[in-house]
Order: structure tokens, then C-alpha cells, then sequence
């Protein structure tokens, strides 16, 4: 068997890694992960992490989850993948039915694609094909939040405003439509985060009572900007700009990729504005981590605007070899059973309770401008200046720091620039998320210490 130095010299002179600059890696040890089981990740020295970040956002109910093995099997047995054009299989179709009835009331039509960013490049295309076919070619303009982040396709990095991500790119992407951010961390001395969140609407109403001619749909990540920082907001927003939408004929989508399947609390965090949008996108957590597939939900009308004879050439003609891959619709069906049978969105309650009593003290740390939650997210910003809420400078790599430190009580934290969170899979036990967030308060504690 191999161990951690032989598997990273492999790898590091053959794979190139996301979201990385390779040269960190000078300095930085790679991990190389040999197992995984619940929490827990080992490497090939032996050494075990607590993977508090659901592996980039993905792993609801641990690794090499049982239920979900052994679903998995059932299905290697019966087929593996078949061309979604012109065929079907029970797993695509059984999990369509699944995911229609659960979702807000409305969503009918499911269209698979298997990245989360291709998603989101499905309801682009979508909403603006509905407006052609429907004789509003003139509509080809989307709206944004400031701070939102939905992929890093070149579509879904248009409709993004994350700088790090979009700036280098910037020629070569669609123009977009930006409306301030209703994230609450900006929020007035004393002001709630609902007042906030009305407040910061104004502009996006300013933005489609003057521009609902040529707008397609506004895209929105619901309740918390996970990419940009895991930045939040009132659940009131995502209501007035149902409203709003509905008034000035514009398409919402609902990007719900990261912020799904239980993450703010409940299932889809669209249920707590009580508000249906026009598209749904969802992936990572859909599969419980196993294997790559997304969705979009979608309404029987849009369905409808696409039927018609081929020759009249409204088919939405938009693929993915992998589309409704079986056995990731077997996976994400077991996934689903999970929920239903461990009530799930209720058991969470109490791990969501636990990570506020335990990170209830940080508040009063002098170089934290703010401890935030929805749901099964916690957020804990690093700032240089607590009366002013200004920001390290990134350069100076604050979250690295704490990242390092973590790696070395074995925890796996994955800081966005200068915001440590938690994420973990809905596995973890209330001590453990005690233990995670004093390893997390320690980091902090070295990271600000200068």
C-alpha cells in the first residue's frame, strides 16, 4: 500500500487540481484519502479527518453510507447508464415522480443534466427559449444578486459576481443585469435582517419596473450565498421578488445546488418564503455525495411552450451523454429514502441547535465581525476591524492559516477567504460539532493573531 509522500509525488506530477494554485503545494501537503466511513476520511498514513464541509457541500448522510452502497449494488446488476434520448429506465423516471411531488407546488417537469453548473446553464437556456418561442425573442437579459455565485461554466460565470472567479473571464461572458446583494452582514447597527433584506429589494424592483422587456429571469441563491462567502439573508426577499416577477412577466430561478436537500432547514429553502420559482436547480446533496447529477424543475407551462411538431423547430435541444445516468438516479433515490425514513429535516433541529450554542461565544472574539446560521450552515467572518466590519485583506490568507491548523487536530475546514464554516454531512453528532468548532475558535485564534 502506498503511503501519504508516495501518492502525492504521483499526484502531483500528473493531475491538476480545482480551484487550486498548484504552486501552494511547494508547502502545503497534499492529503491523499485512502477511506472514507460517516464523518470520517483516512488517509494512507493512517491519519483521520472529520470532513466538516460534506466534501464540497455534497455528503448528506456520510461516506460509504450503507443504504446507499447497497442501493447502489441492486442497480449495478440491472444497468448501468442508456442514452436518455429516445430511451428511459425506472431510476430516472421514479425519481422525476419523487422530486415533482416534493418540490414547491408547480414544478412538474424534471430535465437532467449531471453538474451542477450545467444546471444552471439548462435554465438559463431554457428561460430564454421559452420568451423566443413564445414571440419575446427581445427578452435575453438576466438579473443577478451582487456576491452571487452559480457556477463556473461560461454561463453560469456570467451570471455570477464573485470576482475571483469571473474577473480573468470577464471578455469573454454575456452581459448581465446586477442588483445589489440583500446579505445581511451589511446591515445597519440595531437593524434586523428582515428591514435589511426589504430594504435592499428596492433596487431589484427599480431594476424590472424599468428593464421587464428585455429580462429573461433573475437568478438567485436562496437564503445564503454559499460561494460568495456563505453570506445570508431574510426569507422575505425571495417573496417580494416572487411578487415582483410575477408582476413584470420574469422568469425566477431558484438555484438551489448548495442550499438544498436540507441545508437552511428545511428540504428546499424556497419552503420558507412559501414561494414556487419558475426553475429549480439542484445537485451536489441530491446524490447524498456518490456520484455527479442535476436537475431542473420546472413548470407544465414552460413544458408546454417547447411541444410541438419538429419541424417547427421549438425542441429545446440541450444534452449531456450522462443525462439521468441510472445509477446516479439510484443513488439519489436512496438518498430520498433516507430522508423519509430517519425524518431527517427534524433531526436535524437539534445538530443545528448544537452549532449555535457552541459558536454562540465567538461573537464576542475581537477579530469576528459576525457568527450567522441558517439551518445546517454556520458562519464565522474573520474581520481586521469589529466596529467597522472591514476585511482582511485576502492576500493576506487568513483562512489558509486556520485551514492548516485544522488539518493538523484532524478536521477538514475549507475557510472562503476570510469565513470559516461548517457544512458537515447530517451524520455528525452534537460533540462533534462541539469539537469542530473549538478546533475552528483555535485556528481563528492563530490566523488573527497578528
Amino acid at each position: 500500500m502506498p503511503t501519504n509522500s508516495d501518492l502525492s509525488a504521483r499526484d502531483l506530477s500528473v493531475v491538476w487540481h480545482p480551484c487550486t494554485q498548484m504552486k501552494d503545494h511547494e508547502s502545503l501537503p497534499m492529503i491523499p484519502i485512502r477511506r472514507g466511513e460517516g464523518v470520517w476520511l483516512e488517509d494512507f498514513d493512517g491519519n483521520r479527518y472529520l470532513d466538516a464541509i460534506s466534501s464540497w457541500w455534497v455528503n448528506l448522510f456520510g461516506h460509504a453510507n450503507p443504504r446507499i452502497n447497497a442501493a447502489l449494488r441492486d442497480q449495478l446488476e440491472r444497468l448501468e447508464h442508456v442514452i436518455l434520448a429516445g430511451f428511459t429506465h425506472e431510476p430516472a423516471v421514479t425519481l422525476a415522480e419523487r422530486l415533482t411531488a416534493l418540490a414547491p407546488p408547480g414544478l412538474t417537469r424534471a430535465f437532467y443534466a449531471d453538474n451542477g453548473s450545467s444546471a444552471i446553464e439548462v435554465a438559463l437556456k431554457m428561460s430564454y427559449h421559452y420568451w423566443r418561442n413564445c414571440g419575446q425573442g427581445q427578452k435575453t437579459r438576466f438579473v443577478t444578486l451582487g456576491n452571487g455565485y452559480h457556477g463556473e461554466t461560461l454561463g453560469a460565470l456570467a451570471v455570477g459576481d464573485v470576482a475571483l472567479f469571473k474577473e480573468t473571464y470577464a471578455p469573454l461572458l454575456m452581459k448581465v443585469i446586477t442588483a445589489p446583494s440583500p446579505d445581511c452582514f451589511h446591515r445597519d447597527r440595531g437593524e434586523d435582517w428582515e428591514a435589511y433584506s426589504r430594504r435592499q429589494f428596492a433596487a431589484m424592483e427599480q431594476i424590472l419596473a424599468e428593464r421587464a422587456g428585455e429580462i429573461a429571469a433573475v437568478i438567485v441563491e436562496p437564503l445564503v450565498q454559499c460561494a460568495g462567502g456563505m453570506r445570508m439573508y431574510h426569507p422575505v426577499y425571495l417573496s417580494l421578488l416572487r411578487d415582483a416577477c410575477d408582476r413584470y412577466g420574469v422568469h425566477l430561478i431558484a438555484d438551489e445546488i448548495a442550499v438544498g436537500f436540507g441545508r437552511t432547514g428545511t428540504l428546499f429553502a424556497c419552503e420558507q418564503a412559501g414561494i414556487t420559482p419558475d426553475f429549480l436547480c439542484l445537485s451536489k446533496g441530491l446524490t447524498g455525495g456518490y456520484l455527479p447529477l442535476s436537475v431542473v424543475l420546472t413548470r407544465d407551462e414552460i413544458y408546454q411552450a417547447f411541444y410541438g411538431d419538429y419541424q417547427n423547430l421549438t425542441a429545446f435541444l440541450h444534452s449531456h451523454s450522462y443525462t439521468g445516468n441510472a445509477l446516479a438516479c439510484r443513488a439519489a433515490l436512496a438518498t430520498l429514502d433516507i430522508f423519509v425514513e430517519d425524518r431527517v429535516i427534524e433531526a436535524n433541529r437539534p445538530l443545528a441547535e448544537a452549532m449555535a450554542e457552541a459558536a454562540a461565544p465567538l461573537a464576542d472574539h475581537p477579530q469576528i465581525g459576525e457568527v450567522r446560521q441558517t439551518g445546517m450552515i454556520l458562519a464565522v467572518e474573520m474581520v481586521k476591524d469589529k466596529a467597522a466590519g472591514s476585511p482582511y485583506p485576502w492576500q493576506e490568507r487568513r483562512g489558509l492559516r486556520v485551514y492548516r491548523h485544522a488539518l493538523g487536530r484532524g478536521a477538514l475546514l475549507r475557510p472562503l477567504g476570510n469565513v470559516v464554516y461548517l457544512m458537515p454531512p447530517y451524520v455528525v453528532t452534537p460533540d462533534q460539532i462541539r469539537w469542530l468548532v473549538e478546533v475552528a475558535a483555535e485556528g481563528i485564534d492563530l490566523a488573527t493573531a497578528d
